[in-house]
């Protein structure tokens, strides 16, 4: 069993930054794949990014590609996206994921685990 809490959401202006981070329970944590989806108002929640056990690879969405980055600290049992370029579309609600393999996939329905989310509101 995995336990996952998110942190470092806020609001912050259009060309800004902010850095989630992801904080896991669980002596396996870092034999799990780990992937950051979000979810806007009225909308389905779609992968961000995503990250291998090792941290040797990683993927992100075309919408994100060049602006974000997801890193991962196993000593710490942390998963961090760095974003930067904010955009008022990337307003949402972020979820870090774990998946209980270890490589990732673009499919939220392969992840096991899942966070209460952090809030990112970009205003233009």
């Amino acid at each position: 069993q995995v336990q996952l809490v998110e942190s470092g959401g806020g609001l912050v202006q259009a060309g800004g930054s902010l850095r989630l981070s992801c904080a896991g329970s669980g002596r396996t944590f870092s034999s799990y794949a780990m992937g950051w989806f979000r979810q806007a108002p009225g909308k389905e929640r779609e992968f961000v990014a995503a990250i291998t056990w090792s941290g040797g690879s990683t993927r992100y969405a075309d919408s994100v590609k060049g602006r974000f980055t997801i890193s991962r600290e196993n000593a710490k049992n942390t998963v961090y996206l760095q974003m930067n370029s904010l955009k008022p579309e990337d307003t949402a609600l972020y979820y870090c994921a774990a998946r209980g393999l270890r490589y990732y996939t673009e499919r939220a329905e392969d992840y096991d685990y899942w966070g209460q989310g952090t809030q990112v509101t970009v205003s233009s």
